[in-house]
């Protein structure tokens, strides 16, 4: 007679992705980083703000930033298909550099702890707002553009 333990349903484990398949996501997502920080690094020196002074820099580059995502995605995702690294390095690691949304938190405290308050909120409210604003005007612009050069 066979116990109730030998009729169980045997499911393997899964398996965790080895560190040998993930090495290259992780190499090409720092090389990207890297280029998107110097890149944002080099906007600030280029577009310093002033002590006190209402961070533009950081709005913009976030802002540039969410564009270039939107007709990015749009473009490996709806017209060709991309190298499996291409996404991470460019996604993530060159526009996650580049665009700086801890910088953002830092502007705003300064902002209030400055005795800034409204424009302190005021950077709270439109720097979401407009990078998702950025994001989908830049797909929709994408995909507008690449439909009317298909015709």
């Amino acid at each position: 007679m066979t116990s109730p333990e030998s009729l169980r349903l045997r499911v393997p484990t899964p398996r965790q992705p080895s560190w040998r398949t993930q090495a290259p996501v992780v190499g090409v997502v720092a090389l990207g980083g890297g280029a998107g920080a110097t890149a944002r690094y080099a906007a600030s020196l280029w577009w310093p703000t002033p002590p006190g002074g209402f961070p533009w820099t950081t709005l913009w580059v976030n802002i540039a930033g969410c564009a270039v995502i939107g007709v990015f995605m749009v473009i490996i995702t709806e017209v060709r298909t991309a190298h499996p690294l291409v996404r991470p390095f460019f996604g993530t690691g060159v526009l996650g550099g580049f665009t700086t949304f801890s910088t953002y938190a830092v502007d705003i405290h300064k902002l209030i702890d400055g005795g800034r308050p409204g424009p302190g909120l005021a950077y709270l409210a439109a720097t979401p707002f407009a990078a998702l604003t950025a994001v989908w005007l830049a797909a929709g612009t994408t995909r507008r553009v690449l439909k009317r050069r298909q015709r």
